[in-house]
C-alpha cells in the first residue's frame, strides 16, 4: 500500500525541480473534502485542535468546513484570530494558564475555558470578576483504571492534564460567581484506531463523570471527549469509520444525558493530507546495516523520536528495484535523530528524494527546528488545484541573533 497518490507524486516531483532543501506540502482540496462530512451531522460539536497544525491555510480550511477552534496558547489564539475567526468560536485548553494569559484571552473576547486545576478555577474567577464578565467553564477530569491504555497522552498514567475525581470533589462551585460550570472534559488516549475500543472507553467514563457533576451541584450540559481519533501510519493499521463513530457517540451522548457532546480533532482532521519531502545526502553500510542519511530529520519531524512510531516513507521516484531495509537518520549530531527503519528500493542514489506521508498533523511545529542551525523547511499547499509556496525555506540567519 502506498500513502502517496499519483497526483501528489506529480505535484511533489514538480516542486523538486526548483527546491533543494526539505519541504512540506499540504493538500487543502483533499482536506476540505474530508472535513465536510465530519461537520454535516448533529451528534457532536467539532473543534479543531490547533496544536496539530497551525498553518494559516490549514486553519482557513477548517474554518470553511465549519469547525470551531481549540487553542492552548496566546500564539495559537493570535494565529486563529488572524484568519478572521471570531473569538466566540474559541475554546481555551491547556495545563498552563497564568493570570496574564487569562487576561489576554479575555481581552480578545474568549469566554469558554477548560479548567485543569483548582488554581485555574480561582484565576479564571478572579480575572473574570475584575473585568465583570461571566465565563463558561468545563472541568478536565483525569480518570484511572487498573489496566488502562498507555500512550503519550497518559492513558491511566498520571499526567498534568486535569485532576482526579477526588481532587475535584473539593471544589465549592458556589464560591466562583463569575464562572458558569457547564461541563466536564476528558481526553486521555491518542491515535486510537478501533471504534469498539473507543466506545468501551467512552462508556466507562459516563457514570463517574455524571456522578461528579451531581456531587458538585451542576447540570452536566456538555461532555467533551477531546480527540484521540487515529489515522493509519502503516499499511496493516485499521482505519476508523466516521459513520460508525457517530453511532457510538450518539449512544454516549444519550447515556450521559447531555445537551451537547464536544470533540477536539487534530490528527484525524488533518493528518492524512500532508507530506514531508526530503533529499538523500548519502548511503553507507555499517555493522551489517544499510544507513540512509537525509537532509532533514527530527528538526522537521520529531514525532518518530517521541512516539517510536514512524511516518510511512517511500522513494519519490518510482522504482522496480528490489527493496532493502534501511535505517534513516537526519542531519543532527544526536542519535535521537532517527526516523525509523524502512524498506526502500536498493537503487537509490544521492540525487533522489524520499517522501514521508501522513504528516499533516504533528509535523514541523512539533519538531526541534533550531538545533544545529539547519534551514527551516518550506511549506506548500495545493488549493483549487494550484500549488503555492506559503513559506520559503529559511536559513539560520533569519532567526539567529
Amino acid at each position: 500500500m502506498s500513502f502517496l497518490s499519483t497526483a501528489h507524486r506529480q505535484v511533489i516531483e514538480q516542486i523538486t525541480q526548483t527546491e533543494q532543501a526539505p519541504f512540506f506540502v499540504y493538500d487543502l482540496d483533499g482536506l476540505l473534502s474530508h472535513l465536510k462530512p465530519l461537520t454535516e451531522q448533529s451528534v457532536v460539536k467539532l473543534w479543531y485542535a490547533v496544536k496539530a497544525n497551525p498553518l494559516s491555510k490549514v486553519i482557513q480550511t477548517l474554518d470553511k468546513a465549519g469547525f470551531d477552534f481549540d487553542v492552548a496558547s496566546a500564539g495559537e489564539l493570535e494565529q486563529v484570530l488572524a484568519q478572521g475567526v471570531s473569538s466566540s468560536r474559541v475554546l481555551n485548553t491547556g495545563p498552563a494558564k497564568s493570570k496574564r494569559q487569562i487576561q489576554y484571552f479575555l481581552s480578545q473576547g474568549v469566554r469558554t475555558f477548560v479548567a485543569e486545576s483548582l488554581n485555574q478555577v480561582n484565576l479564571l474567577n478572579l480575572t473574570a470578576c475584575e473585568q465583570e464578565l461571566e465565563l463558561q467553564v468545563l472541568l478536565r477530569v483525569q480518570l484511572r483504571w487498573p489496566e488502562g491504555e498507555k500512550n503519550p497522552l497518559g492513558g491511566d498514567s498520571l499526567t498534568p492534564f486535569g485532576l482526579g475525581i477526588e481532587q475535584w470533589q473539593a471544589l465549592d462551585i458556589t464560591a466562583f460567581p463569575a464562572l458558569h460550570f457547564t461541563g466536564l472534559h476528558i481526553f486521555q488516549w491518542g491515535n486510537m484506531l478501533s471504534t469498539p475500543k473507543l466506545a468501551a472507553l467512552w462508556s466507562q467514563m459516563v457514570e463517574p463523570l455524571v456522578t461528579l457533576a451531581n456531587t458538585l451541584g451542576f447540570k452536566l450540559k456538555v461532555l467533551d471527549l477531546g480527540g484521540g481519533l487515529g489515522i493509519p501510519y502503516h499499511e496493516y493499521d485499521a482505519c476508523l469509520n466516521w459513520p460508525h463513530l457517530l453511532d457510538a457517540l450518539a449512544s454516549i451522548k444519550a447515556a450521559a444525558g447531555v445537551d451537547e457532546l464536544w470533540m477536539e480533532l487534530g490528527r484525524y482532521a488533518v493528518g492524512e493530507y500532508g507530506h514531508y519531502v526530503d533529499p538523500i545526502i548519502e548511503q553507507k553500510q555499517n555493522y551489517g546495516e544499510h544507513q540512509l542519511i537525509i537532509a532533514g530529520g527530527i528538526n522537521h519531524i520529531l514525532r518518530p523520536a517521541v512516539t517510536s512510531q514512524d511516518f510511512p516513507c517511500e522513494l519519490l521516484r518510482q522504482s522496480a528495484a528490489p527493496t532493502s531495509s534501511y535505517l534513516l537518520h537526519g542531519p543532527l549530531c544526536t542519535a535521537l535523530d532517527h526516523l525509523g527503519r524502512h524498506n526502500l528500493p536498493n537503487d537509490m542514489h544521492d540525487n533522489d528524494w524520499i517522501v514521508f506521508s501522513q504528516c499533516g498533523a504533528y509535523g514541523f511545529t512539533e519538531s526541534m527546528p533550531f538545533f544545529l542551525c539547519h534551514e527551516l523547511p518550506a511549506e506548500y499547499v495545493i488549493e483549487n488545484n494550484t500549488v503555492n509556496c506559503i513559506r520559503t525555506s529559511q536559513s539560520a540567519s533569519t532567526y539567529l541573533r
